[in-house]
Parts: C-alpha cells; structure tokens; sequence
C-alpha cells in the first residue's frame, strides 16, 4: 500500500539535544579511517580556525538518522521499516560539527513517491545548536521495497 502523499511537508518535533563528545569524534574518524588531525587534536584544529576538535562530515547522520525514527515510528504514516532500504543522503553544512555541540533535529517529510511498487521517502532533517544557530541539514532517502507477490 502507497504511503500517503498527504504527509509531505509534516515536521515532527525537535530532539531532546545531543551533546556531541570529542571521544565520540575520535571514535567514529577511527571507524571511517580518517586520520585528519582536526578530529582528534585541539590544537590542529584551532590552527584551522576552529575553537575545538570537529567531526568529519558524516558523523551528524547518527543524529540526523536517529531523529528520523520519529518519521519511521509514526503509525499513521504506515511505513514497512522491515522493507525499508537506504537510499542516499547528503549534507549542507552551515558550520562544522564541534565537540562540545549540542544539537537538535527537527525531521520533515519532503516528498512521497511511488515507483515500481515501492515506496520512496525523503527526509530533511535541520540540525540547530543550543543557541538555535542552524548548523547542517541532512537529506535521507528511505527505499520501502515493494511486497513480493505470493
């Protein structure tokens, strides 16, 4: 069953912050392999310009994707998570994620399509600060696949 168009354009409400630590940077730079001085050591980033360690740019999707389980969880929408497959995601970032951040993420639902059965959702997550300072928004594309025919 198609999910409905007339959610397209439903905000759910912001995210308790997340305070976003230098280990957790650190930790996840290591698990992408990426060796940039800048998530790990203070002062290499300040020599950049910036006043404390950042994150690589991937790392918000943890935020982002845990925030969009309120779009997921959402009974009235009726989506299949059992059929759900990732489908892209892409960033535009205001600013860097810092450590010392906290952040918060308003999830809406940009487009409903169909295609081929299966169901296509895009979500637009806003990524603010404690200040309210808007700092990324991440695009996620959810892929419901169609119901295989008995």
């Amino acid at each position: 069953m198609a999910l409905d168009q007339s959610f397209v354009g439903r905000s759910y409400p912001p995210t308790t912050p997340y305070e976003v630590g230098r280990e957790k940077i650190r930790e996840f730079a290591e698990a992408v392999g990426d060796a940039n001085p800048v998530y790990t050591d203070t002062e290499a980033a300040k020599a950049l310009g910036h006043p404390e360690v950042i994150a690589p740019p991937t790392f918000v999707f943890a935020i982002t994707f845990k925030a969009a389980g309120q779009v997921i969880a959402d009974p009235q929408l009726g989506l299949d998570y059992s059929r759900v497959v990732h489908g892209d995601q892409k960033f535009a970032y205001s600013r860097p994620v810092r450590a010392g951040d906290r952040l918060s993420v308003t999830s809406t639902i940009e487009a409903i399509k169909s295609l081929a059965g299966n169901d296509i959702l895009d979500i637009r997550g806003e990524v603010h600060d404690e200040a309210g300072e808007h700092v990324v928004t991440a695009w996620t594309k959810l892929v419901a696949r169609a119901a295989e025919e008995a």
